[in-house]
């Protein structure tokens, strides 16, 4: 199977689109798609997804006081033509980040952890394999300021297969800058800080998530792993050129639509904290995200102009799609806008 050992900054930290940035990047299919008229309704507007190249497509609308919306369409599962649903479970990769990032606040708040210790003394048996880890404080990590590579970058990384330990294709490796001096989104940082969580706790990092984030939130479609769940349930994942369905892939966080919707709200709207954490977690990091895994594209993002809160699940990766998924996006927030 091919590896895929680059992925475009792009993909990686979910870019924003911009009319400009559409123009410069876009193929021109796609810029002419941005540029066509909205159809009426959201739900008009995830069927036409799936005209333009998308397998499956999964939306979750939630404005303030209306009920949520979820819409679907195109497969669950291309080879067994499953329709897809909307309670589907889907791979979203990096907003794991916020979830952890939530746990972080909530540890430092509880004076488990400190913003301002060293990696070194929370994981003293790696400390001589990571560069600057006497300087790196536990700050730099959320922040992706720490300068420790990202795993996914380095040779050996293969999007494509669980046989690899990320761990060591970070560990005995240049930083890219001094600690603190510069930003670079790197998967590292969290890899580390889901080790960091465990060691202090003495026991795994998911089960804090679960007892602290999840389950006051009355979660239970969110998971840590591609083990934890009936596959059938998983929405399958594709990338163009290749009939592989990628579903069997264990690549970390799965949930349903709603349940991101409801954690990103609860997140934004500080119901999720106490005062404490709240404060903690604004000054640490950011309310949204993007998610990004062979097979798997996301987006989860709430609107405060419009108080509401979007998340787009796509299952097709690769060939611009990701450029594409973002258009959808935005011609969705330009329909809520609208109405």
């Amino acid at each position: 199977m091919k590896k895929w050992k680059k992925i475009t900054l792009k993909i990686l930290l979910g870019v924003s689109l911009t009319t400009t940035s559409i123009y410069l990047f876009a193929p021109w299919e796609y810029a002419l798609y941005y540029l066509m008229p909205l159809p009426n309704s959201v739900e008009e507007q995830v069927n036409q997804a799936t005209e333009q190249g998308i397998d499956g497509i999964v939306v979750y609308v939630h404005s303030a006081n209306k009920p949520a919306k979820l819409y679907a369409s195109g497969w669950h599962n291309r080879q067994e033509k499953i329709p897809a649903y909307g309670d589907a479970l889907f791979k979203i990769a990096s907003i794991g980040k916020l979830y952890q990032a939530s746990a972080i606040a909530k540890l430092v708040a509880a004076k488990q952890l400190s913003l301002d210790e060293t990696i070194d003394k929370y994981l003293p048996d790696l400390a001589q394999r990571i560069e600057y880890a006497d300087q790196i404080t536990l700050r730099m990590l959320v922040e992706h300021r720490s300068g420790i590579p990202n795993f996914t970058d380095q040779e050996g990384f293969d999007w494509a297969s669980n046989s690899v330990n990320v761990l060591d294709l970070l560990l005995d490796k240049p930083a890219d800058f001094a600690p603190g001096t510069d930003y670079a989104y790197s998967n590292s940082n969290y890899l580390l800080l889901e080790k960091i969580i465990t060691e202090t706790l003495g026991y795994h990092y998911s089960r804090y998530i679960k007892e602290e984030v999840l389950l006051p939130l009355g979660l239970n479609r969110t998971f840590f792993s591609i083990n934890d769940i009936e596959t059938e349930q998983l929405m399958s994942g594709y990338h163009v050129g290749y009939e592989d369905d990628f579903k069997y892939l264990d690549q970390g966080y799965i949930a349903s639509a709603q349940d991101v919707g409801i954690f990103l709200r609860a997140l934004n709207d500080g119901s999720l904290f106490s005062e404490q954490e709240r404060k903690i977690y604004a000054s640490i990091y950011k309310y949204e995200h993007t998610g990004w895994v062979l097979g798997y594209s996301s987006i989860a993002r709430y609107h405060p102009d419009i108080d509401t809160v979007v998340i787009q699940f796509t299952n097709t990766t690769g060939d611009d799609r990701v450029i594409l998924t973002g258009i959808i996006y935005e011609r969705i927030m330009r329909i809520l806008r609208e109405q």
